[in-house]
């Protein structure tokens, strides 16, 4: 089996325990964070308060990615990630015992989340690269989805119940001092990896991710489509929140069951993921977007927490198979040395969509309520279908050597745009 295959290597399988339990750590703020801000936001309505505090990780992560992605400067994929270990562990401890101590305000944990997660986007892609870098490319699906399925398990199902559970019981902040703790066994964990893992010869850029990637018309199209997928999704992260304490009548435990049931859903479509390799990717691609759009849908009419887990379980397996695609897709189709600056720029470009999303989608909520918003985000997805349908099939139809989307499993020498 592939995905047994990539786990025999004791450097892979290293990573990806590691991965997992920053991503139990990342998963426990998904809850606390949230809900820790209904605590400390003040006179800022909540729609606003939530946003802004959501955002906040990706702003000055998204500028160092963009810097990246779009000129010559480098940082090695093993490095980044020990940086970013060091930095946001160190930083969301601090913040924790602050919200712990009572001493924290909406501010100071703005603050502490734009600096401390400077490097959370380049730390993230870098995972990726070192992980593919040590698997045979034919066994790129396999690592992918591996990926997949630890951001599925850790943030998703186990991750919301823990935050969720340290919130209600407790105090949200100890959820963060766990997400700070977290990171120091991936921290280890880099270390049995190769100094050159990820990396460029030479640390050398041939040329920045912003040329690479125009001569590679598939993966610009896709960037659009992806970066369209995530800025339509974001008032969902807003509206969730609010929907359990409001209609739902629920508690930060209430929050997390409905994120665990995302999580179950999508471990559940990760592990599947390899089934779909025979299939045409553009109409895979195109199925989960439009499937999405009616899960929240769905979503706006939950009369009950359950009714809401259930649905979002549903969301996670329909979405599970998206990123391991895509990414597998991009990285087929470039050299060893453009996959760092084409993929970090790619991060930032579909990442961008987050705090952007979440900028526009507080003010959204706040003016069209919760479920108006949940309305709003289901029929922008469902409107992304079309065009995403006619971009993907163009680059198929043209029979670009860069661009034919080909089933996952039909592995090709690299391509040149």
């Amino acid at each position: 089996m592939e995905y047994w295959r990539v786990l025999r290597d004791h450097r892979v399988s290293a990573v990806l325990v590691g991965d997992v339990v920053a991503n139990v750590g990342d998963g426990a703020i998904i809850t606390a964070l949230p809900l820790l801000t209904l605590r400390i936001h003040g006179d800022v309505p909540a729609p606003l308060a939530i946003s802004a505090v959501e955002a906040a990780p990706y702003v000055l992560a998204t500028a160092l990615a963009f810097t990246i992605g779009l000129t010559r400067l480098r940082i090695p994929p093993r490095v980044s990630i020990i940086v970013d270990c060091l930095l946001r562990g160190a930083v969301l401890a601090g913040l924790g015992l602050l919200a712990m101590a009572d001493a924290i305000t909406l501010p100071v944990l703005v603050c502490g989340l734009l600096f401390g997660s400077i490097l959370r986007m380049v730390g993230v892609s870098s995972r990726r690269l070192v992980v593919t870098e040590l698997v045979a490319p034919q066994d790129r699906l396999a690592a992918n989805g591996l990926l997949g399925t630890s951001q599925s398990l850790a943030a998703y199902a186990i991750g919301p119940v823990i935050g969720g559970v340290l919130a209600t019981g407790q105090n949200p902040g100890i959820a963060l001092v766990v997400d700070g703790a977290a990171q120091v066994l991936l921290l280890a964990a880099v270390f049995v990896t190769p100094s050159t893992a990820g990396s460029v010869e030479g640390n050398r850029i041939p040329a920045s991710g912003l040329r690479i990637l125009r001569r590679i018309p598939l993966a610009a199209r896709l960037l659009v489509v992806v970066f369209g997928f995530n800025l339509f999704y974001m008032p969902v992260e807003i509206a969730l929140p609010l929907l359990v304490r409001g209609p739902l009548h629920g508690d930060g435990l209430s929050l997390g069951v409905i994120w665990t049931g995302f999580g179950v859903g999508a471990l559940i479509g990760a592990v599947l993921t390899g089934l779909l390799r025979k299939l045409p990717e553009h109409r895979v691609l195109v199925s989960i977007i439009g499937l999405w759009g009616v899960v929240v849908v769905l979503l706006t009419f939950a009369p009950s927490v359950p009714y809401a887990a259930v649905v979002f379980f549903l969301g996670g397996l329909i979405y599970a198979p998206f990123t391991p695609v895509v990414y597998t897709v991009v990285q087929r189709v470039l050299a060893p040395s453009e996959q760092q600056p084409v993929l970090t720029l790619w991060t930032a470009c579909s990442n961008v969509a987050a705090p952007l999303g979440l900028a526009l989608g507080g003010p959204l909520v706040q003016a069209v309520g919760t479920e108006g918003g949940l309305v709003a985000s289901a029929l922008l997805t469902i409107a992304l279908v079309p065009l995403a349908a006619v971009g993907l099939r163009r680059s198929r139809a043209g029979g670009e050597d860069a661009g034919e989307l080909v089933g996952p499993g039909q592995e090709g020498g690299v391509a040149r745009g």
